[in-house]
């Protein structure tokens, strides 16, 4: 496949850095706008995300353009990432009218003979949401929507390869009834953000990003509640009885959809040996088929990654794994920051793109010959985010479900399916704690106690 640039993305605009000596007073509001919150029911926080909702459907196309231009992500991935958006914020509108309430029989000892016990759920305090450049709109409506839900109060650092388009949601939330400073979206330094980090009035840290930089956000977060959705390393089994066409369709989506910067990206994919060689040809085919173009254009399928650095980067892991060993079947070209689909079989044990996040579009695919080998394959990874299996047997479904370490095990279809209401999120290196606005809220949220 010839490599031809098609598009130089770059930011559009500027935006103005906090410092370290503004922390304390962003805080110190986003604390106080916590009273004017508690003093607000579940019916004006509903009707508060639907006036964020029809913000966004009247800023749609601006927003879709933004998010273009910012992370080069292809108009068809731009525009379903925007209808995503006014999901979670519609699904937030309905789930913050349900908030838990419990009322339980404490007489099973006789201590607690003729008493019970009432809990209600208060909203934890204020938020500090650091998000990633890969669903610069999602990704961060998943922390602000479950926050505005419960009646917390949040702080945002969007990432700063894409900060403007949080920029165009902060505008719409300022058009709200949500009280002055219960939302502040702050631009900073990392070394500034660890101050968000560590500040004891915040109480709770919702981070997305990588683990490297999320564990040790965690080790200096102190007494704080903390939530963490780091990378993936997902996983494919094919089996035997798969429907290889419904497979490869999936696979291919998964493979290179943004040029392979999902968390959930299927990077490695195992084929029983029956239909190897049947699915490895017609998985080259569609790759080649793949539409690669400007991401402005409606059409395009894939495109530039977000900067050529990490081009390179992947580049050089495809490199040393083909050094060590692995074939290549397809790709491995560059130009600037457009990496080529890429497909590779045979990589050994150790080798970047098949033990590491690679964020990029590189997919490995290897044959099995039995069921529990390919469940082995999988979770001989630090990584557990979501893993696929295509198959109609129930038997194999279930005891992939039942065996693989992951968060979630999604059934013939991609590794990359998400929808907004499911609970998201991984055990092992992918960190813990789950989005999906329902089960995110739990953790905005602590349980109070009334004995009576």
């Amino acid at each position: 496949m010839e490599v031809n640039n098609p598009f130089d993305h770059k930011i559009i605009g500027k935006i103005e850095l906090i410092d370290s000596t503004q922390v304390d007073g962003i805080v110190q509001r986003a604390n106080l706008s916590m009273k004017a919150l508690e003093l607000m029911s579940s019916g004006d926080r509903s009707a508060i995300l639907k006036a964020i909702v029809f913000g966004i459907e009247q800023r749609f196309d601006e927003l879709v353009e933004t998010i273009i231009k910012e992370s080069g992500k292809p108009r068809k991935y731009a525009t379903a990432e925007v209808y995503r958006a006014i999901q979670t914020f519609t699904i937030a509108s309905e789930e913050t009218k349900r908030l838990p309430h419990e009322l339980i029989d404490l007489d099973s000892t006789e201590k607690g003979r003729g008493l019970k016990g009432e809990v209600i759920y208060k909203p934890r305090g204020v938020v500090f949401g650091i998000s990633p450049f890969n669903f610069p709109l999602n990704l961060a409506v998943h922390k602000i929507a479950p926050a505005i839900a419960t009646g917390c109060a949040m702080i945002l650092k969007p990432s700063s390869k894409t900060p403007l388009t949080m920029e165009l949601i902060s505008e719409i939330i300022s058009d709200t009834e949500l009280p002055e400073n219960a939302f502040q979206l702050v631009h900073c330094t990392r070394e500034v953000g660890d101050k968000f980090v560590k500040h004891n009035d915040i109480h709770l840290l919702s981070f997305t990003g990588s683990p490297e930089v999320g564990w040790s956000m965690k080790s200096k977060a102190g007494k704080k509640e903390v939530v963490l959705e780091l990378g993936g390393n997902a996983a494919a089994i094919v089996c035997k009885d798969a429907d290889l066409e419904l497979a490869l369709k999936e696979l291919t989506i998964g493979g290179f959809a943004y040029s392979g910067q999902v968390c959930i990206h299927t990077q490695r994919i195992y084929v029983h040996n029956s239909v190897f060689d049947s699915f490895v040809n017609k998985y080259v085919e569609a790759v080649n088929d793949l539409k690669i173009g400007n991401p402005l254009d409606a059409d395009t399928e894939f495109g530039v990654m977000i900067d050529e650095s990490n081009a390179k980067r992947v580049e050089e892991w495809v490199g040393e794994a083909l050094a060590n060993g692995a074939d290549l079947i397809a790709g491995h070209k560059r130009d600037g920051s457009l990496y080529s689909p890429t497909i590779l079989t045979k990589v050994p044990k150790g080798e970047k793109v098949r033990d590491e996040e690679v964020f990029g579009p590189v997919v490995v695919i290897e044959s099995f010959d039995n069921f529990n080998e390919a469940i082995n394959e999988v979770n001989d990874c630090r990584w557990g985010l979501q893993a696929a299996i295509f198959t109609d047997s129930i038997k194999w479904r279930d005891e992939a479900f039942y065996n693989l370490d992951v968060g979630g095990v999604i059934h013939n279809k991609s590794t990359t399916f998400r929808v907004d209401d499911m609970p998201y999120g991984g055990i092992k290196d992918s960190g813990f704690g789950r989005e999906g606005i329902r089960y995110a809220m739990k953790d905005y949220l602590e349980a109070r106690l009334l004995v009576r």
